[in-house]
């Protein structure tokens, strides 16, 4: 009897290792485990054996139902799962397209300006994001007592490190290394201690222009962003300075884009005046030229900035900036 029940163990171990379908697996249910299975046969044989031995055999019966119960339903729920993985790869369908990745809405603004630019004869350069006061103020001819330092409303690391809130550090690294002539532009990340709103964050993307050579003059500057308007925006843009005080430039103007949605009528979005505010530009001061060495007498040049996030916003008439770093898939991939 004893020989019967190990017998019984090993052949359900093997049949088991052999399934190949459901059906299969639904016989070895009945082979063994059936009213009529060897289970059941065993025990009723049971009956035959001497009552010294009974309890033993019994017991010995209980332990192999149990376990065989237990790997028959370990066995029944792995096909099943196998089945289910089966049905959802069906070879026969056609392939699933993968979702392609795209760059950012800013990116792709960023990349446009670039090109621009490029196309107008300037070079990309580029410089660190953690700067120390120097590059970032006095450099630039604002000066530790100098009133423009609240204007910038800085990000400190320590007393003489910050998270610079311009890319126009990047104007006097490049100064500091190279003889004019210089035509270039430094797109990249920048930092303010402002809250979050519909217009303000306090992390943003802006792009600063420098030209220096002899006998560079205002025109060019209006001439460069007049340029650039036209292959953002469209030929119909028009462009106008106002005067206005920066540090680092004398004369100072900011300038302004004739609306990009009513094209100068006047609109909601305008507030009815037709110009938009881009940023501020100016003729370099002859304290940064002092600051890098240069000769102020021989040399001029402009300096210019404008935010990437700004253009972005007009391009695309997006009304609010949060959305161009809150992630979410709805609005990103309308670009």
């Amino acid at each position: 009897m004893l020989e019967k029940i190990e017998q019984i163990k090993s052949d359900f171990d093997k049949a088991l290792q052999s399934i190949g379908d459901a059906k299969q697996l639904e016989d070895i249910r009945i082979r063994f485990l059936g009213r009529k299975g060897l289970i059941a046969q065993a025990f009723t044989l049971l009956a035959e054996a001497p009552a010294d031995l009974k309890p033993k055999l019994g017991q010995g019966l209980n332990q192999l139902k149990k376990e065989i119960e237990e790997q028959y339903r370990k066995a029944e729920e792995a096909f099943k799962e196998k089945e289910k993985k089966a049905r959802r790869l069906d070879l026969t369908l056609p392939g699933r397209k993968p979702q392609n990745g795209r760059e950012h809405p800013l990116i792709q603004v960023a990349n446009e300006i670039k090109e621009i630019f490029k196309s107008l004869g300037f070079v990309i350069e580029d410089g660190p994001e953690i700067e120390t006061d120097y590059y970032n103020f006095e450099a630039l001819n604002i000066p530790k007592t100098h009133p423009a330092r609240d204007m910038q409303d800085t990000l400190y690391i320590t007393e003489d490190i910050v998270l610079r809130t311009h890319t126009s550090p990047v104007q006097i690294r490049v100064m500091e290394r190279q003889k004019p002539p210089i035509r270039m532009i430094a797109p990249g990340r920048v930092y303010r201690r402002d809250t979050p709103d519909a217009s303000h964050s306090p992390f943003f993307h802006q792009v600063e222009g420098l030209v220096v050579g002899e006998d560079i003059s205002f025109a060019d500057l209006k001439g460069v962003i007049q340029a650039f308007a036209h292959k953002m925006f469209g030929r119909d843009i028009r462009v106008r300075f106002r005067p206005s005080f920066f540090p680092f430039t004398e004369p100072s103007a900011e300038y302004d884009f004739s609306c990009v949605f009513c094209r100068g009528k006047g609109c909601r979005v305008c507030k009815g005046t037709g110009w938009m505010e881009i940023s501020g530009a100016g003729m370099v001061h002859p304290n940064v030229f002092k600051a890098v060495g240069y000769n102020a007498e021989k040399y001029t040049g402009y300096a210019f900035g404008m935010g990437i996030d700004r253009i972005a916003m007009l391009k695309y008439a997006i009304s609010d900036i949060r959305l161009f770093f809150e992630n979410d898939l709805r609005f990103l991939n309308q670009f």
